[in-house]
């Protein structure tokens, strides 16, 4: 009878062990697809969203339009933001896009980013864009 009970547990640890072990292989699992999932790009398309940097509410407090006419055109710049640093390390957004020196924004170069305004170049000709004061504020 001894013997019978040994046997029975024994048994039930193996099966505790068995599962355990199926657990411990299904949770990687689940780990390995998750990992693979996050590593896929998420491009984050800005267009006809509300810039973040813009205020809701001017300091009268009345509402501000924010709605911009869209012309479709490659040549049309808006500079939406600029981050200046005076050891050459600028960036701006310009058509929701954050762009450094030497990128391109449509057939435009970026030349030149200022604290208020950002140069372009294209064809040998350049494009000074100024940010919107009330953008800026």
């Amino acid at each position: 009878m001894l013997r019978n009970k040994i046997e029975v547990k024994n048994l039930k640890v193996n099966n505790f062990r068995f599962i355990a072990t199926l657990n411990l292989i299904f949770y990687f699992l689940i780990l390995i697809s998750t990992l693979s999932f996050a590593e896929q790009d998420y491009i984050y398309n800005s267009k006809n969203k509300r810039n973040p940097f813009i205020p809701l509410v001017d300091s009268g407090g009345k509402l501000i339009n924010l709605e911009r006419e869209e012309t479709g055109s490659d040549s049309d710049l808006l500079v939406d933001g600029i981050i200046f640093d005076k050891q050459g390390v600028s960036y701006c957004i310009v058509n929701g896009a954050v762009v450094g020196l030497g990128d391109s924004v449509g057939d435009y170069r970026v030349l030149k980013i200022l604290e208020d305004r950002v140069v372009f170049i294209k064809d040998g000709l350049l494009r000074e864009v100024v940010i919107n004061k009330r953008e800026a504020e």
